[in-house]
């Protein structure tokens, strides 16, 4: 069993794509009209054949009090891993990135949380 796929919510998929393509550096892998919405998928430059995330329509009732939730309580949705944190932060800050929580060092882990636009916070780690 392995993990191919997992799905961010995302309140606009064509603004998500180009956040996450354009600012976080994905790479666009699936766009399929399926409908109103798109299977819409992006990947990691540096491993394009790896886990897909899926950029989610989140129409779906539950998803905005979900979300509200989770922003309200600083909960990131999901975390992406990093080389180095610090270097990461100051180049989406550069972007115009808006950052919850500045780079903070927690033993074994580094950690930011970022505002990706779309509705959801997103950690970025380094693990030591």
């Amino acid at each position: 069993m392995r993990i191919d796929l997992a799905s961010v919510l995302v309140d606009d998929q064509e603004k998500a794509l180009r956040f996450y393509t354009e600012v976080l550096g994905f790479v666009k892998k699936q766009d399929i009209p399926m409908g109103g919405a798109r299977w819409l998928t992006v990947v990691s430059p540096q491993a394009p054949d790896g886990p897909e995330l899926v950029l989610e329509p989140s129409s779906h009732p539950a998803v905005k009090p979900f979300k509200e939730a989770l922003v309200a309580d600083g909960i990131p949705y999901t975390s992406f891993t990093v080389d180095d944190v610090k270097a990461e932060y100051d180049r989406l800050r550069g972007l115009g990135v808006r950052f919850v929580q500045e780079p903070t060092d927690m033993g074994a882990v580094s950690t930011a949380v970022l505002d990706d636009t779309c509705g959801n916070l997103i950690q970025l780690h380094q693990t030591a």
